[in-house]
């Protein structure tokens, strides 16, 4: 019986990857009085496979898309896919207001403006 152990190079065998594509979404974005809008197309994600992170200044969009079942209609369009976009947030966004909501592949984050950018009505007294 020998002792010896022969080892195998890394080259000799494939490392198993789950490699997924990743893409950008389209994002549109929107200001008003009250806050900055993301929109962001999500095509077949659901909702629990989003992460939304703020981080030092940053928005971080991170989405992952599951294969639809064989024999769909949709197969063939929606494979595994991932999604990632990252935003400078401005100054002046209520960070503890953000939120965010999802409907027909559909993203919509609300990024609420702190009430020192708002824009209000000053009054003119006569005197």
């Amino acid at each position: 019986m020998s002792t010896e152990t022969t080892m195998r190079k890394r080259e000799d065998y494939a490392e198993a990857l789950d490699q997924r594509p990743t893409m950008a979404p389209a994002v549109d974005i929107y200001e008003n009085a009250d806050e900055v809008l993301l929109v962001a197309d999500l095509p077949g994600v659901e909702k629990d496979n989003i992460d939304i992170r703020l981080e030092k200044g940053e928005l971080t969009i991170e989405a992952k898309r599951r294969k639809a079942p064989e024999g769909s209609a949709l197969a063939a369009e929606f494979r595994n896919l991932d999604f990632r976009r990252a935003f400078l947030v401005p100054r002046g966004i209520n960070p503890e207001g953000i939120a965010a909501d999802m409907a027909n592949g559909v993203l919509k984050v609300h990024l609420p403006k702190a009430a020192a950018l708002k824009p209000r009505q000053i009054a003119v007294k006569a005197g």
